[in-house]
């Protein structure tokens, strides 16, 4: 099924004049802006920022691996009819599709303002395709400071879109990256002494934020969770664990453990788990972004051996 055939067929059944597919009416606030935002960290940004003066829609439920996830009718009809679409241009190919077909003129890429400019090693993991090999790694979220230039592009484009309460986006995204500026301290300040720099996590997510604390990143897996290893690429992750006397390798949430756990049975070492945040789940260590990042600092001062 086409994304145009879906919105016809919603449109014919008469389900896109519903206020629960159009956005505006269903909860009586006309002039509330419907925004759709692509996964979790765009999403709860676009609330924190937009208060009571926008209704959200997220694109990817909870539990749900964001990397490939395929939008439904309904979900296809809600980017039709937004007035804003937040998403991250590469990283969800069927958000980009729907974004293209549906919300000319309506997206807001925030690839730019992320400045996405890590990229997996093109020889870590042999059978890879080689556009994921090359990719650019979009975990932007993991940098508090990346996350904030994030914050500040959705609170100019809200006001772009919604000028009336321009005053209020800022004061709301000033209060917010404030607080991201506040963690970025944090994990500054517990991951500054630690006597292990290697991280050995499940998938290459972590890299924005190895570079912002010093940290060197070994990923098990490429980009997306499912690129696993080769055998040969596995070999060498050991081999590195058992020569850097790595203690602590990270398994995730919303990823399969299986590789991580047979890499720290064959190394000795522990296994831990670290969420990349790309979801919340029941498993998640918080309510939210900050509580999950500051039980993910937790996490590595533990198996980094900070002090």
């Amino acid at each position: 099924m086409t994304l145009r055939w879906a919105v016809a067929l919603l449109s014919c059944l008469g389900l896109v004049a519903l206020a629960g597919c159009g956005g505006r009416a269903d909860d009586g606030a006309a002039s509330r802006r419907d925004v759709v935002a692509a996964f979790y960290p765009l999403q709860y940004a676009v609330e924190q920022i937009g208060g009571d003066h926008v209704k959200v829609t997220g694109l990817t439920k909870p539990g749900v691996e964001p990397h490939d996830i395929e939008l439904t009718a309904r979900a296809v009809a809600r980017v039709a009819t937004a007035d804003a679409v937040v998403y991250l241009r590469g990283f969800q190919s069927a958000v980009d599709e729907a974004v293209d077909s549906q919300a000319k003129g309506r997206g807001f890429d925030v690839a730019g303002s992320a400045r996405l400019d890590l990229a997996a090693a093109p020889d870590a993991h042999e059978g890879q395709h080689p556009s994921r090999a090359s990719a650019s790694d979009p975990h932007f979220w993991l940098d508090p400071r990346r996350y904030a230039a994030v914050a500040d592009a959705i609170a100019a484009h809200l006001s772009s879109i919604d000028p009336t309460n321009a005053a209020d986006y800022q004061t709301r995204a000033k209060a917010f990256t404030a607080r991201l500026s506040t963690l970025d301290a944090e994990f500054a300040a517990g991951l500054k002494d630690c006597r292990s720099r290697d991280l050995v996590t499940g998938h290459t997510a972590f890299g924005y934020l190895a570079e912002a604390y010093g940290l060197h990143q070994v990923g098990i897996s490429g980009l997306t969770p499912e690129s696993e290893p080769s055998p040969s690429a596995l070999a060498r992750i050991a081999a590195t664990v058992k020569d850097e006397g790595v203690r602590t390798i990270y398994a995730e949430t919303l990823a399969s453990r299986e590789v991580a756990e047979t890499l720290a049975r064959e190394t000795g070492a522990r296994l831990a788990v670290l969420d990349p945040l790309e979801g919340l789940t029941d498993e998640s260590a918080g309510p939210d972004y900050f509580a999950v990042m500051r039980a993910n600092l937790q996490t590595l001062r533990t198996g980094q051996e900070c002090r």
